[in-house]
């Protein structure tokens, strides 16, 4: 039996002040890693940014965006997911110099810290600038709920290769505002429990499954799956628009000296082509009030 791929799982357990979310990635992380050729080190440290990121999204309240970056001194400058409220997701990485072997996400990032920018539809933008003071992505993103929300909060992220196919999943267990006595001590037998997760059982088995095998003992309500997905925003109307800020004449200049325009996404790997009768047509009727970028 095989897991329902890419969908988010959220749960309460009844007895307990305590919340859930497991989520298992296949189709999106492969969308991700299949639009460069990232070695194996940068593929685990995106894997892992597009895990905590989908886990982000579901305790958001609101219609909104969040973005995920880890930037840096490093070999790997920027590694960074964009979701929104829908559990569409994409991400990138830049990478300059020599990886080191044996990665973690110091060696891989160097000096640097983890951002997590919120963008609601309704209301102000929020901003948060985490030290990378922990030796692990969920480590520090730990640490970012007990400052920020002072809610105690584990995360298990996992990254990997099952039967050839690049694998991520996480789950992730957080307590509820406290309202009885019991409450550390439930989060830590949860939170032992949780421990017990193998990297196979949460790639291959279905959420309901894992959860039984988990906390068999224990009352769970799961809720109704959400779907994930790979999503980005690239056309070649956003590309016609960002042309429109260059000029026509810096356009044509391109168009000169290479033959034509190639505008490449480096989310998904798309490739939008020009000409220079391309770039006449484009200049002849220029939509106004557009000026979207190609990002």
């Amino acid at each position: 039996m095989t897991m329902s791929q890419d969908q988010l799982h959220r749960y309460l357990f009844e007895e307990y002040e305590v919340r859930g979310e497991l989520v298992q990635l296949d189709q999106t992380f492969r969308h991700i890693v299949d639009a460069q050729s990232y070695p194996l080190q940068v593929q685990a440290l995106l894997g892992e940014l597009l895990v905590a990121t989908s886990l982000l999204v579901a305790t958001l309240k609101f219609e909104g965006s969040i973005t995920v970056q880890l930037q840096g001194d490093g070999p790997v400058k920027l590694a960074v997911i964009n979701g929104d409220h829908n559990q569409h997701l994409r991400g990138v990485a830049r990478v300059e110099g020599e990886l080191p072997a044996e990665a973690d996400i110091h060696s891989l990032i160097g000096n640097g810290q983890l951002i997590i920018t919120i963008t609601p539809e309704q209301g102000e933008r929020y901003q948060g600038i985490i030290a990378l003071s922990e030796p692990t992505l969920a480590g520090c993103l730990e640490a970012y709920f007990a400052q920020s929300e002072q809610l105690p909060t584990r995360l298990w992220i996992r990254t990997g290769m099952q039967d050839g196919e690049p694998k991520a999943a996480g789950i992730m267990v957080q307590a509820l505002p406290a309202q009885s006595e019991d409450h550390e001590a439930d989060f830590d037998h949860l939170v032992q429990l949780t421990n017990t997760i193998k990297d196979e059982e949460l790639f291959t088995l279905p959420a309901e499954e894992v959860l039984y095998r988990l906390y068999n003992q224990d009352k769970v309500r799961l809720f109704e799956p959400q779907p994930v997905a790979f999503h980005c925003t690239c056309s070649r109307e956003r590309c016609q628009n960002a042309l429109l800020q260059v000029g026509k004449e810096e356009a044509l200049d391109i168009v000169r000296e290479h033959g034509q325009i190639d505008m490449h996404c480096d989310y998904c790997g798309s490739h939008y082509l020009f000409d220079g009768v391309d770039v006449e047509s484009l200049f002849k009727v220029v939509p106004a009030n557009d000026t979207n970028q190609l990002h």
